[in-house]
Formats: C-alpha cells, structure tokens, sequence
C-alpha cells in the first residue's frame, strides 16, 4: 500500500500523500505493511514467514523469535535448540557458505552449524553427505560421529598387511579431529589418531621413503 520515494520516503498508494516511512500513513490511517520494522524500514505483507528483528545481529530475520536466540559470542542468530550445544566461533556466519559461496548472515536459507562450529547451508550440507563428503570444508574436522566408519578401517588395516620393508616405518600424523600429533607406524591404507582413535588424519612430516626407522 505504498511506494518506496528514498530510504526514508514513502508515498501512499491510496491518498498519494509522501510521508516519513512509517508503518500506519499520517493522512488516510492505511496500513502500509502488515509486518512493519520501524529500525530496518522494512515493510512485507507476507506474515507467514513470521518476520522479527533481532537487535543483536541489526537486521530482520525469518522464522520467530521463540524459535531463535542470539548468541553475542558468535555474533549470529541460531535455532533454540542450539542454546546450550554449539561451539562457539567468532562471528560465525560474517563469511560466505563453503559450498556455494552464498553470504550466510543474512541468507534466508536453513543454516546448519557443524560439531566444529563452523556454519553452512542445510542444503549444502545435504549434498556433501549425499556425495559421501564428512569432514568441514573449512578446518577438516569431522561433521558427525564416525565411529562406525573408524571400525571398518581398522578391520581394513588388519586385512591388508604392509610388506616387510615397510613394517616398522614411523610416520607423523596431525589428526583433523583432535588436533593431536601422533607418530604411528606407516600403512598404506590410512593413519589411525593415538589420541582419539580417528582416522581423519594427514601425514605431517616424513614417508615410506624418509620417515624415522625403528628396523
């Protein structure tokens, strides 16, 4: 019920009167907006997205404010369910989705925060389980539990003996899940974490060729 003159313009679309934007007009009493954000000077007509501003991130969101907190540490808003599990990451969602390199913070698309705390659009997220992709794209950390997976390499490992000359060669290992660096023997499968028992590790320093020998 209103055209939009400048930032802080508005014209009735009944009486024609140009006025500050404002969510009722000053001469005909018409509503302009059935969701109205005086700080943003935001008017939608579509209710149904149940529209709020949250004063912590200064912008309108979708989805209701009982469904949403905002976590100051983060600076962003997440789901309610959240409050007290997500690891905390530093202005979290001021950086593109990993994926698709949409801008999360004020994306209006699901957003999902990984066990490391780094965020990233549900729908992306999806797709990277769906082409059996389970670490962040950002720091390489496992995004669920892998237990299972981690058994079935060690019954792999066991199946697939390493020859003679290689049996007690030593490598370095940084694992991408705990951040601990282990020295484990060299198998061409994959190196298991010492500390937490994961195998999403990369080797460090060394090799079958030049690494450490205890011959």
């Amino acid at each position: 019920m209103h055209t939009l003159v400048c930032g802080f313009q508005v014209i009735c679309s009944l009486c024609a009167t140009e006025q500050e934007v404002q969510e009722n007009c000053k001469n005909c009493g018409v509503c302009m907006g059935r969701y109205y954000c005086a700080k943003c000077k935001f008017y939608d007509d579509d209710v149904s997205k149940k529209q709020y501003h949250c004063d912590g991130c200064g912008i309108c969101r979708i989805g209701g404010q009982e469904n949403f907190f905002h976590c100051y540490k983060c600076g962003c808003c997440y789901s309610i369910e959240l409050k007290d599990s997500h690891p905390c990451v530093e202005r979290a969602m001021h950086h593109n989705c990993p994926v698709c390199f949409e801008y999360l913070f004020d994306s209006t698309k699901d957003i999902s925060v990984m066990r490391c705390g780094h965020t990233i659009h549900s729908e992306c997220l999806n797709e990277m389980k769906h082409h059996f992709q389970f670490t962040c794209p950002v720091c390489s950390r496992s995004i669920c539990d892998m237990s299972n997976v981690w058994q079935k390499m060690d019954e792999e490992v066991a199946a697939t003996p390493m020859p003679t000359i290689y049996q007690n060669k030593m490598v370095w290992i940084l694992c991408n899940d705990c951040g601990v660096t282990s020295e484990v023997h060299f198998h061409i499968v994959a190196h298991k974490c010492l500390n937490c028992n994961s195998y999403n590790t990369r080797q460090t320093r060394g090799g079958p060729a030049s690494c450490s020998s205890r011959i």
